[in-house]
């Protein structure tokens, strides 16, 4: 048994590895995903620690994939609310909501129960999702220290090539899939402070199931 727990964990290590882009040296410069890719075949935990295949999840019918910095970011917090919003009719075209972020599994639940959510939100602590998007990034020195000491931040950090500990994180983005895992439309902003507006996803989303 531990000789094929060992293999299994070898085969998930080796096709992260695969799929994984490098973590960029800032928001500015990173790699995402763009229209046409697949959505890549990532686990990540539920706020209950249960695994969940992003692959397997998408291919149960059409995903609004949305990437968040985490529940301490107010930003974050007013478009998880946004997107509460438009939920209904979201749901009505036939899509499912999914929120991926570095948080534990224990402050996502927090977060849903703060802002009454209902769709489902991924923890990415170790990042693979973020670099599989192409989204994750290291922080500068100033705002590792600034997050952590201001905005109680206690994400794992990260050793740069550098060989120094920074905080990554990954740049908000908004992703589109059908039920193959075909991207067909993406929203990446280096600047954290500017989201998609709710009619634009809800327009994307229109063209999609058309």
């Amino acid at each position: 048994m531990l000789k094929n727990l060992l293999l299994t964990t070898t085969l998930m290590l080796a096709s992260f590895a695969s799929i994984a882009k490098p973590i960029a040296t800032d928001e500015n410069n990173v790699m995402p995903l763009l229209n046409g890719h697949q959505i890549p075949a990532i686990t990540l935990q539920d706020v209950d620690g249960k695994a969940v295949e992003l692959d397997k999840l998408v291919a149960q019918k059409p995903t609004i994939f949305f990437f968040y910095r985490g529940g301490w970011c107010p930003f974050c917090n007013s478009q998880m609310g946004q997107l509460k919003a438009i939920e209904p009719k979201l749901i009505e075209m036939g899509f499912q909501l999914v929120g991926i972020s570095p948080d534990t599994p224990e402050k996502m639940r927090a977060s849903l129960n703060d802002q009454k959510l209902d769709y489902l939100l991924l923890s990415d602590t170790s990042m693979a999702a973020s670099q599989a998007f192409g989204l994750a990034y290291y922080t500068s020195a100033d705002i590792t220290k600034k997050y952590m000491a201001s905005l109680a931040v206690t994400n794992d950090l990260f050793t740069t090539p550098e060989g120094e500990k920074r905080l990554v994180l990954p740049v908000p983005a908004v992703y589109l899939a059908d039920k193959n895992g075909l991207i067909h439309f993406q929203y990446v902003n280096p600047n954290y402070k500017v989201r998609p507006a709710p009619e634009l996803i809800l327009t994307a989303a229109e063209l999609l199931v058309k």
